[in-house]
């Protein structure tokens, strides 16, 4: 047996036909997390300025976390020869000195009294190794992004 009520099917329980009052919603703790509740309203105050502070101690003033100078900044091989690597550096970089020692070939970048870096050009089977270090001490001359992007732009 179905009912109708105002055009549509309702079901066949008490609060259908008789308006049984229902319980009352709990109002503490509120678990729908509605707009109205204070803590609520704080909460969402305070997460911005919470996700600033956040954002602001991520970018530090330093330059990011110290590098150990005895490791080498760039580490690569290269299909060109040393010399072609070499020649591209010269070409590249103001106040470059290069050396030979054995079959390696150092090229040191600074000023002649406090050098910036040190590479140095390996000759392997396929090419050469580049290696280039860079002292804890020294001067970031040129800047180590210039650097690195010539390096890149020598070895390729």
């Amino acid at each position: 047996m179905s009912l109708r009520l105002n055009g549509g099917f309702v079901a066949k329980h008490d609060v259908a036909l008789y308006r049984v009052a229902l319980r009352p919603r709990p109002t503490f703790p509120r678990t729908t997390g509605d707009a109205d509740d204070r803590t609520m309203k704080r909460l969402l105050l305070l997460a911005p300025a919470a996700a600033a502070l956040a954002a602001l101690a991520g970018c530090g003033s330093s330059s990011g976390p110290a590098r150990d100078a005895s490791l080498p900044m760039i580490y690569v091989s290269s299909q060109h020869a040393p010399a072609y690597i070499a020649d591209c550096l010269e070409s590249r970089l103001s106040r470059v000195r290069t050396s030979h020692v054995g079959s390696a070939t150092e090229i040191a970048v600074g000023s002649d009294s406090n050098n910036s870096y040190f590479v140095t050009l390996t000759p392997s089977n396929a090419g050469s190794v580049i290696k280039v270090m860079h002292p804890a001490n020294a001067p970031d001359d040129p800047p180590e992004p210039e650097m690195r992007f010539d390096i890149a732009r020598c070895a390729t």
